[in-house]
């Protein structure tokens, strides 16, 4: 007997964020490993992340935040920390110590940096104030890039954009356009801005295209062929890093097709080396461009693109259990995957950029588990379908129905039998009716053809005026189909 589940079992696409991560043999998670990959704000601001969503390292995450918050001269950013730090004690029911008693506020750090601060922010403007009077484009180029890393350095978001975007009109070359764009896109990955990554980027590459084009300067013979080799070097440092800032946008805003692509398109290891451990890690391009893969990719796009990537198979031995996660999707073994993808969700839950969609993605590479799974059959057990990927069979039926009513899968659920049949089509049927769909179209568009001709014969057709164009066609057109 087959049976229409109702919707509210469906189990939605767009799942919520959880605000407590857990942290244990079967979820492990190697904080100080984890933060040997990074350093400087990313490194504070992925260890604040840590704070907020796992109580059981919330304490070694904020001492190894501070520490390195007194390496920088970001007042903001070392008042966020305590407040983290200051919410998850609360949120601990006493489980943590209060913060006082393991780290003091520390004003006279903040005095001594909050004045160096000011020291050097009064010199770089009145630097730029002298060089607006004399009117030297390229100084006063320098002293706008000069206080934009003066102000990200500090925490200054906005000011930064503002005299980083401001330099762009002293630029003289296509080089300082470049420059430019990726020191915005620095600031844009830095602090998340996922929706105006794309436009720097683009200007980014033609900037990029234009310094290329431009005749290189007149050098001895012995030398072209070495300073080709630096531009060269150069151009795949620079595309590498817009690579890796377009596929952070797309998984940004969810685009997880277009990400994986991206992520897959990133250079070797050593053309990141200005970004790794700043703004993000090998590692990171591995996890990031795998999940999106297997979210969105078939089977044979992630063969040729993934595992057959010398490339991107680099990225991937950074993170072991990302070739094991591969290799087992690829064989069918679902149930492993699964598997993988739950031992390992701490690790994708505390990456910062990965938060957001890490129930998304599993929920898509879930889906398209099942779906590959069942494509070979006609019919087929809910126990032996739910014994290949470690579920029940009321649980698995909550997620076939699902994909049912979403149409990614053409069956019906024999709930009395506990089987799942695949609708049967067929195709001659199918291809009669198309035919007749088609001939029916044909026979409506030339009987309005015949009609228009008969109409221009007798002279009824209605003349458009001078003026009001549109109007006039559409009563003639509107004439037409009242004849029909």
């Amino acid at each position: 007997m087959d049976i229409d589940v109702e919707e509210n079992n469906v189990v939605p696409r767009n799942l919520t964020r959880p605000t407590y991560v857990p942290v244990d043999e079967d979820h492990p998670f190697e904080l100080e490993a984890y933060a040997s990959s990074y350093s400087g704000r990313c490194l504070v601001d992925r260890l604040t992340h840590i704070i907020n969503l796992a109580p059981a390292l919330s304490l070694p995450a904020f001492d190894a935040a501070n520490q390195e918050l007194l390496k920088l001269r970001d007042i903001p950013l070392y008042r966020a920390v305590r407040t983290a730090y200051e919410q998850a004690v609360t949120r601990s029911d006493g489980n943590l110590p209060p913060i006082a008693e393991i780290a003091p506020l520390d004003q006279k750090w903040i005095d001594e940096t909050h004045a160096k601060n000011q020291a050097e922010r009064q010199k770089l403007e009145v630097e730029l104030k002298t060089y607006l009077s004399n009117m030297i484009k390229e100084s006063i180029r320098m002293a706008h890039r000069d206080l934009g890393s003066f102000y990200r350095m500090t925490g200054d978001h906005s000011s930064a954009l503002k005299h980083l975007t401001k330099s762009r009109e002293f630029c003289t070359t296509s080089q300082h356009v470049l420059d430019m764009c990726l020191a915005v896109l620095d600031l844009l990955v830095e602090h998340r801005n996922y929706n105006h990554i794309a436009t720097y980027i683009y200007k980014a590459e033609a900037a990029l295209d234009a310094s290329a084009a431009a005749p290189p300067p007149r050098t001895a013979a012995q030398q072209q062929p070495r300073d080709k080799e630096r531009i060269a070097a150069e151009r795949e440092r620079v595309q590498c890093r817009l690579d890796v800032a377009a596929g952070l946008a797309y998984l940004g805003q969810g685009n997880y097709e277009k990400a994986a692509q991206s992520f897959l398109k990133v250079g070797p290891i050593k053309s990141l080396t200005e970004w790794s451990g700043k703004l993000i890690a090998p590692s990171d391009v591995a996890v990031y461009g795998t999940l999106c893969a297997l979210a969105t990719m078939p089977r044979g796009a992630i063969r040729a693109q993934v595992l057959e990537n010398e490339t991107f198979g680099v990225y991937v031995e950074q993170e072991p259990y990302v070739r094991e996660l591969l290799e087992s999707y690829m064989a069918n073994r679902f149930k492993a995957v699964l598997e993988i993808l739950e031992r390992y969700s701490t690790r994708h839950l505390l990456d910062y950029h990965l938060y957001p969609h890490v129930a998304t993605l599993t929920d898509l590479i879930r889906s398209r588990a099942l779906v590959l799974y069942f494509t070979p059959f006609s019919s087929i057990k809910l126990s032996r379908m739910g014994a290949a990927f470690g579920w029940s069979v009321e649980e698995l039926e909550r997620h076939v129905v699902a994909l049912i009513q979403r149409g990614e899968i053409e069956a019906r659920v024999d709930r009395q039998n506990k089987v799942l049949v695949a609708k049967e089509i067929d195709p001659r049927a199918a291809l009669f009716a198309k035919a007749m769909k088609a001939g029916a179209d044909m026979q409506a568009a030339n009987r309005k053809l015949l009609l228009r001709m008969r109409l221009q014969q007798a002279d009824l057709v209605v003349k458009t005026p001078k003026n009001s164009q549109q109007p006039a066609a559409a009563a003639s057109q509107e004439a037409v189909e009242v004849m029909m």
